[in-house]
This record gives C-alpha cells, structure tokens and sequence, in this order.
C-alpha cells in the first residue's frame, strides 16, 4: 500500500489505529461529537506521518509521529473537556424539552381530570404538584445551562464544575419524574378522568427515561480526568 506515493507499512497502519482505538475507549460522550473527534484525531495523525514519511520508513514515520502527537491519555484529557460539556448540554437540552410537556400534562389534569375528594388521589395529586415544581426549577437552570455553554461561552470560560452541577441537576429531575409517575399512575386508579391522568403518567415515564439516561451519562463525563476550561 502506498500513500501520496510513498510505500506503507502494515505494522505502522496498526500503530495508527491502536492509537486511535485507545483514544476512543478512554472518551466518554455524545456518540455524534465524539466521532468528530476521533476522525480529528485520526486525521491529524495521517498528516503529521505524511510529514515525516520522506526519506524513511513508514512504520518509523508513525512512530515519529505518535511521539510528537502525544500519548492517547494525554490526548483524550484535552478532548473530554468538549465532550463533557456537549454532554452537559445534551442533558440540559433534554430537561429543557421534557419537563415542560410533563407541567403542561399536569396542568391539564389539574384542570380537566381534577381527583375524587378521596384521600389517596387527592394526597396522589398533592405530592406530584410539588415534583412538577422541582422540574420547572430544573428548566430554569437548564435553560441557563444552555446560555453558558452556548453564546455566553464564546466570551467567557465555562465554569468547571458547571456538567457535574447540570448531572445533579438532571439526576434529581429524573427522581422528580420518576415520584411523579408513581403518584400520577396512583391517582388515575380512582380519577374521574382516569384516561388523562393515565397519558400524563405514561410521559412521566418517559420523561423520566431521557433524562436519568442523559444525567447518568453526564455524571460520568464529569468524573473523568480533562483538560482546563475552555472558551468554545
């Protein structure tokens, strides 16, 4: 196999993707973004072999350049930084976009599937009230979120700690909609609209999928080592 020419080396092509597969092992994050960084990575890792191809072996060449190009470890701290704020912005992004159809649900069943005067819907009715708050409050700072790590972020650093403080932030609306679904699939039991409090409960649910998936992954982001923060 050649390249621009120049004769290739199996061994050298096997450094090349070793390298590359250690570096996608070791980064966590949103599928989509981390594959544009791994091609990065490869492609920056072809041109500097190219440069170094002339007048020496290929597999020698891959060698020179792994060195200068550092090591996978090294490399994947300065790119889990981004990947960890894309994460954090994914998780945003899905409290954001899941808690306000799970309020306007509430309100629907506020108004239109209102509970019996029974003790257990009514109590039901009650505790979900409350956790649909906590949900508005994580939209609020979702959306929040979205404004750091976006406009504001090309003019100033993303504070460090911001994704594990957007993980927690998901985590505990995950909760909310999870204690929510409980209580919502309690009062449909006995609801004069049962339908209505059914459907909302079945959001809940799914609500509460995305986004405990997002913080969980958000979490872990966050707990690995990366580079200083960065202005995007």
């Amino acid at each position: 196999m050649t390249t621009g020419g120049l004769p290739r080396d199996g061994r050298g092509d096997g450094l090349v993707e070793a390298y590359v597969s250690e570096l996608d092992a070791l980064l966590r994050g949103p599928a989509r973004a981390k594959s544009r960084l791994i091609e990065e990575a490869r492609d920056g890792l072809t041109e500097t072999v190219a440069a170094h191809t002339e007048g020496e072996p290929y597999e020698r060449a891959v060698r020179r350049a792994v060195a200068e190009f550092g090591s996978a470890r090294e490399l994947a701290e300065s790119f889990q930084r981004e990947l960890t704020i894309a994460q954090a912005r994914h998780t945003a992004r899905a409290v954001a976009l899941s808690a306000p159809f799970l309020l306007a649900c509430w309100f629907l069943v506020q108004r239109v599937g209102g509970p019996q005067d029974a003790v257990v819907p009514r109590t039901a009715h009650l505790l979900a009230t409350h956790l649909a708050t906590v949900a508005g409050v994580a939209v609020l700072l979702a959306a929040a979120t979205l404004a750091a790590t976006g406009t504001l972020a090309r003019h100033l650093p993303v504070p460090h700690r911001l994704p594990l403080t957007v993980a927690w932030t998901g985590t505990t609306a995950s909760i909310s909609m999870a204690v929510a679904t409980l209580a919502l699939a309690t009062a449909s039991v006995l609801a004069e609209n049962w339908p209505l409090t059914a459907a909302a409960c079945a959001l809940a649910a799914a609500s509460h999928a995305v986004v405990a998936g997002s913080a969980r992954a958000c979490r872990r982001c966050a707990q690995l080592p990366s580079g200083e923060p960065v202005t995007l």
